[in-house]
């Protein structure tokens, strides 16, 4: 049975929730077991993994997208995992849709956002970050959020990243235009894009 239930750890990356697992037919005091066994680990509330596994390279963004893998990584969160921020975030930001549940965790913190649906759809990108599927929105996508959500994270967040992103990536005006409209900046971006040309 352990030898099984290693299987279907390991053909989803090393990490199941308890709800996955029971899914595919583990049982949770046999979860229970092998954690008392050190066979797997507690990661959150929820989350094992196995415990012969390397650390985890960010385990905030794969604690966070395993427990909640519809909402998106956001704001400074996002800005951090495509390195174009120097801020480093003391809680995961993640966009939800305005009907959905507010996520909520004892550890990592998590700042929920809600996103009216045109903007939550837009740009989201899945990542795998140690074996899990992890929901992060795109660059210009994350520069867009960040001017509309600027007086949450501050104008000079907003400003640096832009810079960050221009340099280290171009602009692609268009893309960068699209996620504007959808979140309605555009006149708000428009004079840094313009300025940038």
């Amino acid at each position: 049975m352990q030898k099984t239930t290693e299987m279907i750890f390991h053909a989803y990356g090393g990490q199941l929730r308890m709800s996955e697992a029971v899914r595919h037919g583990i049982k949770p005091y046999t979860l229970y077991a092998l954690r008392d066994r050190g066979i797997v680990e507690l990661v959150s509330r929820g989350i094992y993994r196995l415990a012969d596994l390397p650390p985890l390279s960010d385990p905030d963004l794969v604690t966070v997208g395993l427990r909640y893998p519809n909402a998106v990584i956001c704001l400074v969160s996002a800005l951090a995992y495509h390195g174009i921020t120097t801020q480093i975030p003391h809680e995961v930001s993640v966009a939800v849709t305005r009907t959905s549940r507010l996520p909520s965790l004892d550890y990592p913190p998590v700042r929920a956002h809600r996103f009216s649906k045109a903007s939550f759809s837009a740009g989201i990108e899945t990542h795998r970050i140690d074996g899990a599927a992890v929901r992060v929105y795109d660059r210009e996508k994350t520069v867009a959020d960040c001017f509309k959500f600027r007086n949450r994270i501050g104008m000079d967040v907003v400003l640096e990243a832009f810079r960050l992103h221009r340099d280290r990536y171009g602009l692609d005006l268009g893309k960068l235009l699209g996620y504007a409209r959808a979140c309605r900046v555009e006149k708000v971006m428009w004079p840094y894009l313009e300025a940038s040309l």
